[in-house]
């Protein structure tokens, strides 16, 4: 089993079905939820699933809800992003995270492969985004 970085392919066909808005004041509500080592996430991904979800102290399952930054463009570069989100005062491990739309049935938006097992012992565990733009935007459409 591996958790793989990658935009979830059925993400990429229901943006053409208009199944996600991410306008951040009107539109879908994305959630963020981490896994351990032993699950298995990648392209193929299609919605949100407990198993193989990490657990711990002020983790709960399902994850946390994320803020999305509107959409907008640069150059030919559309893109929006998320802010930070932080686990405050947790004890979990995980090796990776999945971005899905709590609005529309848990549909996957992408995985986050962190690289390793992450660790927070009654810490803060942080998800920092990349910058809001058009080259590091955690989603891009170029």
């Amino acid at each position: 089993m591996a958790i793989s970085q990658a935009m979830c392919t059925s993400f990429k066909v229901e943006l053409l079905t208009g199944t996600h808005n991410f306008t951040n004041s009107s539109g879908n509500s994305f959630k963020l939820a981490l896994y351990t080592s032993s699950a298995s996430l990648g392209a193929g991904t299609t919605a949100y699933s407990s198993t193989n979800e990490a657990s711990g102290t002020n983790y709960t399952a399902t994850g946390a809800a994320l803020t999305n930054v509107t959409p907008t463009s640069s150059g030919t570069t559309a893109f929006t992003d998320f802010a930070d989100l932080t686990f405050s005062n947790a004890t979990v491990t995980a090796n990776g995270a999945l971005i899905y739309n709590d609005t529309n049935s848990d549909k996957a938006v992408a995985v986050l492969a962190f690289g390793g097992d992450k660790t927070s012992t009654a810490g803060d565990f942080t998800i920092q985004f990349p910058a809001a733009d058009a080259s590091n935007a955690i989603i891009r459409i170029a």
